[in-house]
């Protein structure tokens, strides 16, 4: 079998329930910021809501420079409303789909590296790439997002069965 359709039911399982979460983003706590040091809410969705781009990234690109050029600060994502979080995350996990999907075995065994100035930060198979930058850097994200939204009241949907939220499962 090949890599892309063994990745693929994973990724479509952590998307689905990725969406799911994205969904209870209210707009109204968009600013919402749990600690000093923490991202707002709306920019913590708006990381998630990118990170199935780094799967195209990873497919189409043998390495990605994220170093600001000079004068050009990084501008990050925040999400302005629930309805474009959504929308950006529904366009970044159809294109993340269809890169995987495409990329032959050997392809996915090449090296992909992600560069920071000048330096080489992450070098490995875009196989690896996949599951550990990509798919379990968005777990990562997701559950801070749970807990971002837990403690503004919001009902919280079950990822691998119910939530305290959902009820039991007999």
């Amino acid at each position: 079998m090949p890599i892309s359709e063994m990745l693929l039911p994973e990724f479509d399982q952590e998307m689905a329930n990725t969406r799911k979460l994205l969904a209870c983003v209210p707009d109204d706590k968009l600013s919402y910021k749990p600690h000093e040091k923490s991202m707002v809410l709306g920019r913590l969705a708006g990381h998630i809501a990118e990170l199935p781009s780094w799967a195209s990234h990873t497919i189409d690109l043998d390495e990605l420079d994220i170093t600001p050029k000079p004068g050009e600060g990084f501008k990050a994502y925040s999400a302005p409303s629930q309805e474009d979080l959504l929308k950006t995350f529904d366009k970044n996990a159809a294109a993340a789909r269809k890169a995987i999907a495409g990329a032959s075995d050997e392809h996915m065994a090449k090296i992909w590296k992600l560069i920071f100035q000048g330096r080489a930060v992450i070098e490995m198979p875009r196989a690896a790439v996949l599951r550990s930058v990509v798919m379990n850097h968005l777990i990562h994200h997701r559950a801070q997002l749970g807990v971002y939204l837990r403690l503004n009241d919001v009902a919280i949907p079950g990822m691998y069965g119910p939530s305290a939220d959902d009820g039991k499962f007999f």
